[in-house]
């Protein structure tokens, strides 16, 4: 899908700082100061318009959500959402996701998302997916022991690669589904994309995994 550039997007983002985070790193291990408060963070990688965090934030208010987005000409879209809901517990980074590490340390996260990231189908490509090894290990470094990854596509081919990377680098796997919207799973949130896949009768696919690192 081709991106449209909206110029003005920086601009913006920098006018709602309440909302978007424009030094990330100067918040790294405090985030907690951030939020003004102790509660658990968890992250979206590829937040997009920011439909999916919007909907948790509003359904967990006790809990503390940052959406990670490369492009600002689409993070300002979820901007425009968090404005006109005025919810004070999600936040918006517009940064690579393969930086992760310089922006928070250690524990400061407690899972992270993945909803319909690109699936990069090409063998070639395999590094650039949110599931490859090297991204697995950058979101160990940032999540607590025992973490979780939560992680939904409507691609087969890319959650198949997907549970077979989480296996390989030695991940528990805690649920799966490979028909979401006919299973039992309750409180599902839907993505932007997830409405249009589903609407075409295209299958959901949904994992949890788990990092085997508690002390």
């Amino acid at each position: 899908m081709r991106l449209r550039n909206k110029p003005w997007a920086k601009e913006k983002l920098a006018q709602y700082p309440q909302y978007a985070v424009g030094n990330p790193a100067e918040h790294k291990g405090k985030w907690n100061e951030v939020f003004e408060n102790n509660n658990p963070i968890h992250i979206e990688v590829g937040t997009g318009k920011g439909q999916f965090l919007l909907g948790m934030a509003k359904q967990n208010p006790n809990i503390n959500y940052i959406g990670i987005e490369l492009y600002e000409s689409v993070i300002v879209s979820a901007l425009d959402r968090i404005i006109e809901a005025e919810v004070p517990n999600f936040k918006l980074l517009s940064v690579d996701a393969k930086d992760l590490t310089e922006y928070f340390a250690k524990g400061d996260v407690e899972r992270v998302y993945l909803n319909f990231s690109d699936p990069w189908p090409k063998v070639r490509h395999a590094k650039r997916r949110l599931t490859y090894k090297t991204f697995l290990n950058i979101y160990e470094q940032i999540l607590i022991d025992g973490g979780e990854i939560h992680f939904k596509t409507d691609n087969q081919g890319l959650f198949e690669y997907s549970l077979m990377s989480f296996s390989e680098y030695g991940l528990l796997l805690k649920y799966v589904s490979l028909d979401l919207h006919t299973s039992e799973f309750e409180g599902n949130i839907m993505t932007e994309y997830e409405e249009k896949f589903s609407q075409k009768g295209s299958r959901i696919y949904r994992s949890e995994v788990k990092y085997m690192n508690e002390k």
